[in-house]
């Protein structure tokens, strides 16, 4: 089977989002063909570069989120009236959606509206995608000043909602600007035959932008669409827009709503990450029947050797770990392990982690002024140096190499964020075998399940609480670490990532359609097509077959990959094995 992944800001650049995940899904199913297609968020994810590579990777196309482009295209005055009405239908869908996704929750005229508003928003975006294909790309169009006037159009035209008729210009200069940003995957020319035409699936691993280009690979070529979620687009709207004006808020609002629904529609199966993405995606219009939960695959190796000596850590010490940011909300506990200093004058705490960004580093900085008030450096006698019970570290360094040695470490992991996905650093934690004092936020208590304690999030009293009880109960704390570290090893390890994904891409080819027909030396059709998975010995298997689109004329035998609709029978079912071809860029073109 060859699949084409579709990612964005993630594998296979170094840096990127998620790019573990996918490296070991490519990585686990070895006996699958891999086309990857990246989308690049920044000039930096571009300049660290890709992780190797494995052999079932046949082809990387990559384009570029972060610049500016222009290929120079000139519309005539055909093409421009083309761009006007259906960019002008697509602000009109955003302009009339209710801010906050298109789902109907009840039936009647309001759920036929949205249906109506949804059909209009498909068929806007399909013509510019057309356009661009006919016409050449669509960057110039998309920041051009028809595509302004056609958002003020939409936002002063009778029954806009009111953040729209609010939008003034610089609100309207934003918004095209974000939106030509999140459509240019529209311009690109991965939707050839050769191309993502020739894949048997594509397998999208974030929705939004980089679901787009399974949508037209469907569109263009009928390849069936698989969608991978673990975190929903529109609620990272809601949490990274919190300073940006309300009538920008809810025009993008509305077009991540009305493209996330359009990619339910689209796809075959939906494969939300958890309940808490579940919950988000039927609230943008996801049919229940397409969706199976998948949980994130993790390595538990690294994790083994603490998870089998829980017996060697500090009874004493609390272990937070994570990535230092104001969601994960550690004000709060300080303050709460203040009150456990109180009832627990030996108790430690150790806050493990790098910030994030700018704004980490001064959350850090402020998270250490108020340790260092909170809790003043304790000495043993007059003429000892003192030592602050809190201690903010990193891994990598000679007392904590790796995070699960930072696990490792404390009795008792804590978790106090505000704001998570899927909590993974639980997870790791579970691994180890440790018993856990979470905040109830995202996907935690599903995560846990009945492994350990839960907190109201923002309450430091009820997480010092919960923490002091555990650290006088030893025996239970053993209890909920050792069923902590069996619900992970049940739930969470990459093998069982790995086997539910090939199970759901042999159950979508085996009620899609066949869209190629193999063809022998002679010109005949071959039965089955395409068999799955076999290889059966004989000439219906022989790699001398050729594959023909169907309804289309017998192409030549022995195509390149990459020159044309033709392709040759995939390299599970041949004799040799198939080589990794070079990377193949956007700017280079389809052929090679």
């Amino acid at each position: 089977m060859r699949i084409g992944l579709l990612t964005e800001g993630g594998y296979p650049y170094v840096s990127g989002e998620a790019g573990l995940w996918c490296d070991r899904l490519v990585r686990g199913l070895e006996q699958h063909e891999f086309d990857v297609y990246a989308l690049s968020r920044t000039e930096r994810e571009e300049a660290e570069g890709w992780v190797p590579l494995p052999p079932q990777v046949g082809r990387v196309r990559t384009a570029p989120l972060w610049e500016t482009t222009d290929d120079g295209t000139v519309h005539g005055r055909r093409a421009r009236r083309r761009f006007a009405e259906c960019y002008g239908e697509l602000a009109r869908a955003l302009c009339t959606a209710a801010p906050g996704g298109p789902a109907a929750s009840s039936e009647g005229p309001a759920e036929e509206q949205s249906a109506l508003e949804a059909d209009r928003f498909a068929n806007a975006l399909y013509g510019l995608a057309e356009l661009a294909r006919d016409e050449g790309g669509l960057p110039a169009a998309l920041r051009s000043e028809t595509a302004v006037r056609a958002l003020e159009r939409a936002c002063r035209a009778p029954g806009a909602h009111r953040s729209a008729r609010e939008a003034r210009v610089p609100d309207l200069l934003t918004v095209a600007a974000r939106l030509e940003r999140a459509l240019r995957p529209l311009s690109l020319d991965w939707y050839e035959d050769d191309d993502l035409g020739s894949v048997d699936l594509c397998h999208a691993t974030s929705g939004g932008t980089a679901a787009l280009p399974g949508l037209l690979a469907r569109h263009f070529c009928d390849v069936p669409l698989l969608v991978t979620e673990y975190g929903v687009r529109l609620r990272a709207h809601y949490l990274t827009e919190p300073d940006s004006s309300p009538a920008i808020r809810s025009l993008l609002a509305s077009f991540h709503g009305r493209l996330a629904a359009e990619t339910y529609r689209r796809a075959a199966v939906i494969t939300p990450g958890n309940t808490h993405a579940r919950r988000w995606q039927e609230r943008c219009g996801a049919d229940r029947a397409k969706l199976r939960t998948v949980h994130p695959g993790m390595d538990a190796a690294p994790f083994a050797e603490a998870g089998e000596s829980p017996e060697c850590a500090d009874p004493r010490t609390l272990v937070w770990v994570g990535r230092v940011e104001s969601a994960k909300d550690l004000v709060s506990l300080l303050h709460a392990f203040a009150e456990i200093r109180r009832a627990e004058p030996a108790a430690r705490l150790r806050i493990v982690g790098s910030p994030s960004g700018p704004e980490g580093a001064a959350y850090l900085a402020h998270c250490k002024g108020l340790a260092a008030q909170l809790f003043p450096d304790e000495a043993d006698g007059p003429h000892a140096v003192g030592r602050n019970p809190v201690s903010f570290e990193e891994t990598g360094g000679p007392e904590l190499p790796s995070r699960a040695d930072a696990y490792a470490s404390g009795a008792l992991v804590v978790l106090s964020s505000v704001v998570e996905g899927f909590p993974s650093g639980l997870v790791e934690a579970m691994f180890c075998g440790r018993a856990t004092v979470s905040t109830d936020v995202g996907a935690v208590v599903e995560a846990i399940g009945g492994t350990g304690l839960v907190v109201p999030p923002r309450n430091p009293r009820a997480l010092a609480e919960a923490c002091v009880a555990l650290l006088r109960d030893p025996e239970r704390r053993e209890r909920l670490g050792a069923a902590a570290r069996a619900r992970a090893l049940e739930l969470f390890t990459v093998e069982q990532n790995v086997t539910a994904f090939h199970g759901i891409y042999l159950e979508i080819l085996s009620r899609t359609p066949v869209r190629r027909v193999v063809l022998d030396d002679t010109g005949a059709p071959l039965p089955f097509a395409v068999p799955a998975e076999a290889h059966v010995p004989g000439r219906w298997s022989d790699p001398t077959a050729r594959i023909a689109a169907r309804g289309g004329p017998s192409p030549s035998p022995s195509p390149g990959p990459g020159s044309g609709a033709v392709r040759s029978g995939p390299g599970w079912a041949t004799d040799g094995p198939v080589r990794a071809a070079a990377p193949v860029s956007a700017t280079e073109g389809a052929a090679r």
